[in-house]
């Protein structure tokens, strides 16, 4: 950069090179520049999380992007199946492997897979033969409460368990408590996304979650509680057959409800055309 020094008409101008001053100002004063930068990349990151923040509430009220209360039938015939049937079966897919990594974390495992690790030590299956088995008796206790499973809820009952099987054949028990708790919080966030995205695909819920909705529905008890009372139950039972409780069990069922919430927006697939009926809520 070059510059000019005011100068009398009469005399010509000389000029100056200033490229040594950033170095002079800061052989002055070291710690400007660092505090400055470092204030600018504070600055950007709020920035940054804020405009995340903006865009995610915009996308959690857009009418579109609500879940809706669908049939089985009328869920089919909803639009951009492609779009959902494949965000379905990715969902899926991480959700098997979410809980394999738990497992191999071996400090506490979801709710439901207490229940599902206790029977493995009493018949001779696999965890994952287990856990499909378990999904179809479930969806036969729909029967009784009129809830009719979707097409997500189908594969749900099958998908999830031959992936949690297919994943810990190869996924091994890590050495040291670090690596088992780097693998435990790996799962619950893989799981909380795979949960909004087969919830957001709108094809049917699982098995357990239709039973827990269903309930509601017939009783008039609050899903909350409803939830609350199942999930209890099936730990104390599998817990009492062998399986694992720990502090990631605990940790799951703390954080996954706000968890999931903050992902269904990215992945609720707009249905065309939009129903009218709101899905029912927590409460």
């Amino acid at each position: 950069m070059k510059c000019v020094h005011a100068v009398p008409a009469t005399r010509r101008a000389k000029p100056c090179d200033t490229s040594s001053i950033p170095e002079m100002r800061t052989r002055l004063n070291p710690g400007t520049v660092a505090v400055e930068t470092g204030w600018q990349g504070r600055l950007t990151t709020m920035n940054a999380l804020s405009s995340v923040g903006d865009h995610l509430r915009a996308r959690s009220r857009d009418p579109r992007r609500q879940l809706t209360a669908l049939g089985p039938v009328a869920a089919l015939h909803a639009g951009r199946m492609p779009w959902r049937l494949s965000q379905l079966m990715v969902g899926l897919t991480l959700y098997g492997l979410s809980m394999a990594m738990l497992v191999r974390a071996t400090l506490g495992v979801l709710p439901w897979d207490v229940l599902h690790q206790g029977l493995t030590t009493i018949v001779p299956w696999s965890f994952g033969t287990v856990v499909i088995v378990t999904s179809i008796v479930v969806l036969l206790l729909w029967i009784p409460i009129r809830q009719l499973p979707g097409l997500g809820s189908l594969l749900n009952a099958v998908v999830v368990g031959i992936v949690a099987d297919l994943v810990l054949a190869v996924l091994s028990e890590p050495n040291g408590l670090a690596a088992r708790a780097v693998l435990m919080l790996g799962g619950i966030l893989l799981n909380g996304i795979a949960t909004a995205m087969y919830i957001g695909s709108q094809l049917g819920p699982g098995p357990r979650d239709g039973l827990m909705t269903g309930l509601a529905r017939r009783t008039g008890v609050s899903i909350r509680v409803v939830r609350t009372s199942l999930e209890v139950a099936v730990v104390v039972v599998g817990w009492l057959l062998g399986g694992v409780v720990g502090v990631g069990t605990v940790l799951y069922a703390v954080v996954i409800g706000p968890l999931t919430q903050l992902m269904l927006p990215w992945f609720t697939v707009p249905l065309d055309p939009a129903p009218k009926t709101p899905a029912p809520t927590e409460g």
